[in-house]
């Protein structure tokens, strides 16, 4: 199916921009808006450019944009663009450069649940309302968009307790017993393998999230890494922390960003998030699969996966959870730990022709391995069904680590005379949010 769904404006600058499967070149949302701008009315609603076949639409002056190396059915994909458009517009209230500018998170949440590895997953609002966690926003009326640079917004935005946090379980009734800070920078992150464990596409996203019981709600002052920076420049690498885009809520005032990487915050009661934030880019992704397939015979095929964590060794991955989907003409699966495993199970389900591989802890430094041995029906080979295993795909989650490098300096109350010493803390987690390997 789709290759990459991208959103445009009229001028042609990439809003949103959904990658996956990285077959195709990082300057096709160009090659688009010039082949776009070439008829003298508006374009084609599918055409085909360098062996590229482009299929859009038009919502609020915007450019709405499906790619793939292979044809595509015009109908069918057409109809997935205009419902992709109904949901956003369901979510958003309305389609335009601003709101999407403002909403990037929702959209790549949207993006991520309605589309799985291009393939449509969820194409109806009721389906995926359950599984957003950002809540949109409006734009100001006054507000002027800035197209030359990634904007620094503010807006209102719930994210529910995903880490069953002891701070969210406290009654805010009691913060005047309790007189504390709770901070978390929780990051997502999305990874594509090839077969061979190289990196082909990778981008984290994440959020600073407080939750607070302080004494009166104190004004605070936030300090981040002093190698922080808003916005990429094409083509530059830097060896700080570049972040993407990045968006604020409305207590935070982030004048003194740029300058002296600091953000002034005056809380309020209970949890809110401070910032979320997008990179894309190079990172040292946490988890490392290599697959090996061989082929025993005619009917038989011998799964290896391995398994390794690429972290310190002092970091503990609370769990991991491989699945690897095998051909639907498998007769039988028999899933094999390595002797003396623990803490590991490996299930096959019949039903769904997947194999699931279970690890409790997994500390830095680790590897595991499964074997999986597939005997195929009569009316499948081993040189067919091989096409059919995969692609491979992981959760996890690993407290007390964070890939982005983003860090907090210190965390200070501003209020004049107070001399109240609270307690903070402060924690790093990060899970997957799409982490799949080709095979």
């Amino acid at each position: 199916m789709f290759s990459q769904i991208f959103i445009l404006s009229p001028r042609g600058d990439t809003i949103i921009n959904r990658d996956f499967r990285s077959d195709l070149p990082k300057s096709t949302p160009e090659t688009f808006f010039r082949q776009a701008k070439t008829y003298s009315g508006d374009a084609n609603p599918l055409f085909t450019v360098d062996c590229i076949q482009f299929v859009h639409i038009k919502r609020g002056g915007l450019y709405i944009v499906g790619t793939s190396r292979f044809n595509l059915q015009p109908a069918m994909s057409l109809e997935l663009l205009d419902r992709l458009a109904k949901e956003i517009k369901d979510f958003c209230g309305v389609i335009n450069e601003e709101v999407l500018r403002k909403n990037f998170i929702l959209i790549y949440e949207i993006l991520d649940e309605s589309f799985d590895f291009g393939y449509p997953q969820l194409m109806a609002t009721e389906q995926i309302k359950p599984l957003i966690v950002n809540d949109p926003i409006q734009p100001q009326p006054d507000s002027v968009m800035n197209s030359l640079r990634p904007k620094i917004q503010t807006f209102n935005i719930f994210v529910p307790n995903t880490i069953g946090s002891q701070a969210v379980q406290r009654s805010v009734l009691n913060k005047n017993q309790a007189n504390e800070i709770f901070v978390d920078i929780y990051e997502k992150l999305n990874v594509l393998f090839n077969s061979s464990a190289y990196v082909i596409n990778q981008s984290i996203e994440g959020c600073i999230q407080m939750t607070s019981f302080l004494q009166g709600n104190p004004p605070l002052k936030l300090a981040l890494n002093d190698d922080l920076q808003i916005g990429r420049q094409q083509g530059q690498y830097s060896a700080g922390v570049i972040l993407d885009d990045c968006n604020f809520h409305e207590c935070v005032n982030a004048n003194e960003l740029d300058m002296n990487k600091t953000l002034r915050i005056q809380p309020p009661d209970g949890q809110f998030v401070v910032m979320n934030y997008r990179i894309s880019g190079d990172y040292a992704a946490p988890f490392r699969l290599f697959p090996i397939i061989e082929e025993v015979s005619s009917s038989k095929i011998e799964v290896t996966i391995k398994l390794k964590a690429c972290f310190d060794a002092k970091i503990i991955a609370s769990y991991a959870n491989v699945r690897i989907p095998i051909p639907k003409q498998t007769a039988n699966a028999y899933p094999e730990l390595v002797k003396n495993a623990q803490q590991e199970t490996a299930e096959y389900d019949s039903n769904k022709k997947i194999v699931e591989w279970q690890i409790k802890k997994l500390s830095g430094g680790q590897e595991r391995s499964l074997k999986i041995k597939l005997t195929l029906q009569a009316t499948q080979t081993a040189h067919t069904a091989r096409k059919e295993i995969g692609p491979i795909a992981m959760n996890f989650e690993i407290p007390m680590f964070n890939v982005s490098r983003l860090q907090i300096k210190y965390l200070r109350i501003e209020e004049r005379g107070n001399t109240t010493n609270p307690h903070r803390w402060v924690r790093y987690i990060t899970q997957s949010s799409s982490y799949v390997c080709r095979i």
